[in-house]
């Protein structure tokens, strides 16, 4: 049986996952892209960006963990369904977008301290249904 962690440690996790998200919009935005919304949840899935750059629209996956290897592992095949589930969602939702090219990102937070300033952008990490 998983026992569940203190109190503590899962605030801990949210305020990094927080500023994992707002570093990653941060680099998105210097990157050229416009933020169409950020934490959108749909069912049981949730995207943590969603960003458009000229005909693209970015479902954007942030993931912060020690090093960059372990943070992509955290993106399992359960995780991808998801995340795709909700960009329909998202997508049923804002019509205006059906035409653009659609894309699923994951951008890997990685390390502590200044070594986290530079994130890593993985684009079209992954495929919808994936």
């Amino acid at each position: 049986m998983r026992s569940e962690p203190a109190p503590e440690t899962r605030r801990r996790a949210y305020r990094r996952g927080l500023g994992a998200e707002t570093l990653a919009v941060a680099w998105l935005c210097l990157k050229g892209y416009r933020i169409l919304g950020r934490r959108f949840r749909a069912g049981a899935g949730e995207i943590d960006i969603i960003a458009r750059k000229g005909d693209v629209v970015a479902f954007v996956e942030v993931k912060a963990r020690r090093d960059a290897d372990e943070a992509l592992a955290a993106i399992d095949a359960r995780t991808r369904r998801r995340i795709a589930a909700a960009g329909r969602v998202w997508l049923a939702r804002h019509p205006r977008y059906a035409a653009f090219t659609l894309r699923y990102d994951v951008i890997l937070v990685a390390g502590h301290g200044l070594r986290r300033l530079v994130p890593r952008h993985m684009i079209s990490a992954f495929l919808d249904g994936e």
